[in-house]
């Protein structure tokens, strides 16, 4: 279109390119007119969506505020810049707002930039006003101003230069609003010609007092923001991972779970390459990082025109982004030849490409590294990894893997070195690299017992991270090279990773012959266990071939697979290899976790719990917060078992926030089901049952989610006071054909919910035949439980034996145990009219409890007291003063802090102090003060005076 067309009011639109080749947008389609009719490519568009229909996920948020932006615009005038990195959706919301403006009747006038070229001057400026020129346009010209306008934008000089074209584009534009609000949208203003940016940058902050919206996107480049400095601002962020992860389900259906993870990862919250990144398979070497063409457009237009000597510095830094400046330099050098200096850097900063934060180059996105690098000649990039090998430190990590992609055929030398570094990487914390490094041994070994000894060996640590593609990958790899019996049975075990598993026969199973092969064998059993728990004669098989490796018993492996198949019939011999091993801090953190398991499956909470609480450490220290998800919701299991319920509420709340943060919905899934459960044990409320889609989400997160929660919920109904509910379920539970593991933590209650109803006898009876049956392997922790609950169930005749033998057991750390047994001795010695031993026993069973929690438990405790012989009006404890000089100077402040609401856990990282040592103070506190509950503490401590 040149400067002497005409088109009637009704159809004048401006056809403009695209702005920014990687905007989540559709072409732009110059939807309006200057009469403010909507236009005709796009009729009847909701507001906030694109041409195609599609809605701006994530974005909600900011449509709402461009909204308020037009409604502002129209009513006396309005500036606002969004800027946002390339693919951040500017374009889109630019589209939406458009779109918006003209179904409202807005006239709209629009430019937008060019990225990658040379824009001559006034070329934007020309594109935003040619429409005004029209002929329509003229019909508003009373004063002459567009007739004055015409020659400046052509380029003619005029008296007062810029100055004088920026007042006159003003003077336009107000103008054109006279008769009909106007929306002037420019698209990437960063981009256009500098003569345009200084008019826009004038304009834009004299809109006020006319109905003129100038509505400008641009990148955040902070050298040529500068002009804009102060404008009303909306910067657009990266999606969270849930929404990011909302967006890719929907537009990108039928990708596998590793896909996703990858994509989600790199993309790091922007739209455009969650939609354009390569959902490839495993890299062929040379490894380069990935991109597509739109993408590459987006993030790295310019790349292409840099100095030869910058594109070199930013292939090596995409190749090897832990690089230090000057070991790039040095890598960039060999590639070009000669050496290169620090202001090769310079033109890459100017672009927008990387930042120099002193030490290393930090690309702007996660995506920029595979941009600037797209479409590159593989010799090329096998030369860029051979010059980052030679400077690297030799024999290192990183110095292997780049010089084992430089090379081309077999190497078996550098295969073996592959292979012995593989372990250097496991304890530097690259367990993905560690896969990497054998995987590329795999295919430099020229042998094929080799190559199967790799592939089989990736394969297994693959499966360990939750590396489904690439398990099966390596498997099928493995599973057609030579391999040992059972490294054959592992490599199709794992093969069949994220299907349906085949039914293992560990009885079939040989026995192992050499170290090889007792790993093959340890892995094997890892990876079978969790489909044969169920299967009572596969369990005893594969416990029986367990037995039968050698010098192995300590290994976290095969006590974890010993503890999930048999949790209850080999406690004790796992419980044994756990307390056995030795040097947990040279142990890597994965093996933490499985010693976790294990001794929480078997029946020792406590310590589990001081295993995850290592493994927790480990994973902040090393900044890995993805894996933290798994190791709190454990905590919040080991927690639950133990009957801290605040501390399980709190770790459990901790794993749902970091779980939804990483998109992982199955420990979001598990933490939430678990959390109502905790809530309704400490209220004594109904727990529905789960059901549905997040059960079995939670079913991913923990096997045993179902007797997990069938457990809590007969807990709950004793907890609310429904006995005869809790003992009907409890007994089930014990007493069927397949006793739940989890319900042998519920022992005490069962003996309490039986006792309530009578049924003390019957109770007897199913102890004795669970002591019988467990015999030599009971767990220590499940014989306490039995002592607890005999004494619980005591008659007159031998009840004093049995409390005597119960308070002679360590209780400490033991809340779950050691406030019923002390509620039921209470109870005995009020029926036996020793009522001032009644009443400090029951208060220690009150402050036990509400240590633990248990807010339901606090009527009933009440009632008890009075019961015995306490007064009314006792409860609130002594007087203020006096209860502030019963406590020492730190047991005062933890019951204040208490009293403030705070958790065990809340109080302990302010004093410094662990959670255990906090509840062994609240625990000493409670009967001394007089209070059941930590709501009491605070009235007990009214008194305001410092101290």
């Amino acid at each position: 279109m040149n400067a002497q067309t005409r088109l009637s009011p009704l159809t004048l639109t401006l056809t403009l390119t695209a702005a920014e080749p990687g905007d989540l947008a559709v072409p732009l389609l110059a939807p309006g007119t200057l009469t403010g009719t909507p236009s005709e490519t796009c009729p009847g568009t909701p507001s906030g969506t694109l041409p195609d229909g599609t809605s701006l996920l994530g974005r909600d948020a900011e449509l709402a505020g461009l909204r308020d932006f037009l409604r502002e615009a129209t009513a006396h005038g309005a500036t606002r810049l969004v800027s946002g990195h390339p693919g951040s959706g500017k374009s889109a919301l630019l589209e939406a707002t458009v779109q918006t403006a003209t179904a409202a009747g807005t006239r709209v006038l629009r430019c937008a930039g060019i990225r990658g070229g040379n824009p001559s001057d006034l070329s934007g400026l020309r594109r935003l006003v040619r429409p005004a020129l029209g002929t329509s346009a003229r019909s508003l010209n009373a004063d002459g101003r567009l007739d004055a306008l015409e020659p400046l934008v052509d380029g003619a000089p005029a008296p007062g230069g810029r100055s004088r074209l920026a007042y006159a584009v003003l003077e336009v534009l107000e103008s054109v609003s006279a008769g009909q609000p106007l929306l002037v949208a420019v698209d990437d203003w960063d981009a256009l010609d500098e003569p345009s940016r200084e008019v826009l940058s004038f304009v834009a902050r004299r809109t006020e007092g006319h109905p003129i919206g100038l509505l400008m996107t641009a990148r955040p480049h902070r050298a040529r923001l500068a002009p804009l400095a102060g404008l009303p601002h909306l910067s657009l962020g990266p999606l969270s991972y849930a929404r990011s992860a909302r967006l890719l389900a929907a537009r990108r259906p039928g990708l596998d779970a590793q896909a996703v993870r990858d994509v989600l990862t790199t993309a790091a919250g922007n739209p455009l390459a969650l939609l354009e990144l390569p959902a490839r398979p495993e890299d062929s070497p040379p490894c380069v990082p990935a991109s597509s063409d739109r993408l590459a457009a987006a993030m790295a237009p310019g790349a292409a025109l840099l100095p030869a000597g910058t594109r070199d510095l930013l292939l090596v830094a995409a190749l090897h982004p832990a690089g230090d400046l000057p070991l790039l330099l040095s890598a960039a050098s060999r590639i070009a030849g000669t050496e290169l200096g620090f202001a090769t850097l310079e033109p890459a900063e100017h672009e927008g490409l990387v930042a120099f934060d002193g030490l290393r180059l930090v690309f702007g996105h996660p995506t920029t590294p595979g941009a600037v690098v797209h479409d590159i000649d593989p010799r090329r990039a096998r030369t860029a990894h051979a010059a980052l090998a030679a400077v690297l430190p030799r024999g290192s990590v990183r110095m292997l893997w780049h010089l084992s992609q430089a090379v081309e055929g077999h190497d078996p030398d550098l295969a073996d070195r592959l292979e012995a570094v593989h372990g250097q990487a496991l304890e530097q914390r690259e367990p993905a690299m560690a896969v990497r490094l054998l995987r590329r041994a795999a295919e430099l070994h020229p042998t094929p017992a080799d190559q199967g000894r790799c592939a089989l060996r990736a394969a297994q640590l693959a499966h360990v991270l939750g590396l489904e593609r690439m398990t099966r990958t390596m498997a099928h790899l493995a599973s057609h090279r030579p391999l040992g019996p059972l490294g054959a049975l592992c490599a199709e075990a794992l093969a069949r990773t994220g299907g349906t598993p085949s039914p293992a026969e560990p009885a079939a199973w040989p026995v192992p012959d050499g170290a090889a092969e007792q790993e093959n064998a340890l892995e094997l059993a890892r990876i079978t266990a969790p489909a044969i728990a169920g299967d009572d004669t596969r369990a005893e098989a594969l416990l029986a071939f367990l037995d039968a490796i050698p010098d192995r018993s300590e290994d976290p492996r095969l006590l974890q697979a010993m503890a999930t198949v048999g949790p209850v019939r080999r406690a004790a011999t796992v419980l044994a290899g756990v307390r056995a091993v030795r040097r947990l801090a040279d142990l890597p953190v994965r093996d933490l976790e499985r010693l976790g398991e294990a001794a929480l499956l078997a029946g020792d909470p406590l310590r589990a719990l001081d295993l995850y609480r290592r493994a927790e450490r480990r994973h902040r220290f090393h900044d890995v917060p993805d894996q933290l998800p798994r190791v709190l919701l454990r905590q919040g299991l080991a927690h639950l078992a133990v009957g801290d319920w605040g501390q399980s509420t709190h770790a459990l709340r901790r794993c749902a926030e970091l779980a939804a943060d990483h998109g992982q919905d199955h420990h979001t899934a598990a933490a939430r089901l678990l959390e109502t459960l905790v809530r309704g044990l400490r209220t004594g409320g109904p727990v529905a049952p789960a059901r549905g889609p997040g059960l079995e989400a939670a079913r991913r997160a923990v096997r045993s989610i179902d007797e997990v929660l069938a457990v809590g919920r007969a807990c709950a109904l004793a907890e609310g006071g429904d006995f005869a509910g809790a003992h009907t379920a409890l007994s089930t539970l014990l007493s069927g054909p397949r006793r739940s593991p989890a319900a042998l933590f519920a022992l005490v209650t069962f003996a309490e919910a039986a006792h309530a109803v009578n049924a003390s006898a019957q109770a007897r009876a199913v102890l004795d035949r669970l002591e019988a049956e467990l015999g030599a392997e009971c767990a220590p922790n499940t014989a306490l439980r039995i002592t607890v609950a005999r004494a619980v169930l005591a008659d007159d005749q031998d009840a004093e034996a049995l409390f005597e033998r119960a308070f002679a057991e360590d209780l400490s750390g033991r809340p779950f145990l050691e406030a019923p047994l002390r509620l039921a001795h209470g109870r005995r010695l009020r029926r036996l009219r020793q009522s001032a031993d009644s009443r400090a026993t029951l208060r220690q069973a009150a402050a036990t409890f509400g240590m633990m929690g248990a807010q339901a438990r606090e009527a009933r405790i009440t009632a008890e007291l009075r019961a015995s012989g306490e007064r009314a009006d006792s409860g609130a404890g002594p007087r203020p003063a006096a209860a502030r000089e019963l406590l020492t100077g730190q047991e005062l402040r933890v019951a204040e802090l208490a009293g403030r609401g705070l958790s065990n856990r809340e109080i302990g990282e302010l004093l410094d102090l662990s959670p255990r040592t906090i509840g062994a103070y609240l625990y000493r506190i409670f009967p001394r003060l007089g209070v059941t509950a930590r709501a009491q503490l605070a009235d007990v401590l009214s008194d305001r005076q410092t101290v």
